[in-house]
């Protein structure tokens, strides 16, 4: 399992947006997506899989400590 904060995910649309993504590009990922704390937790892939996922839609994921 792996974490990132993603602080630039604002709002209900940035997390469908990455939602989706997960789903298209890494259908085998286990998403979890916490807006409140700008975190996004992935499961299945590797942080880096999970890393370029969300950077291609335009977010600033940053592994989380």
């Amino acid at each position: 399992m792996t974490t990132f904060n993603v602080n630039d995910m604002t709002c209900g649309h940035c997390q469908k947006v990455i939602s989706q993504a997960f789903a298209t590009q890494l259908p085998q990922a286990v998403v979890t997506i916490d807006l409140a704390k700008h975190q996004v937790t992935v499961e299945g892939v590797t942080a880096e899989q999970a890393q370029e996922v969300i950077k291609e839609e335009g977010y600033t994921p940053e592994l989380a400590v």
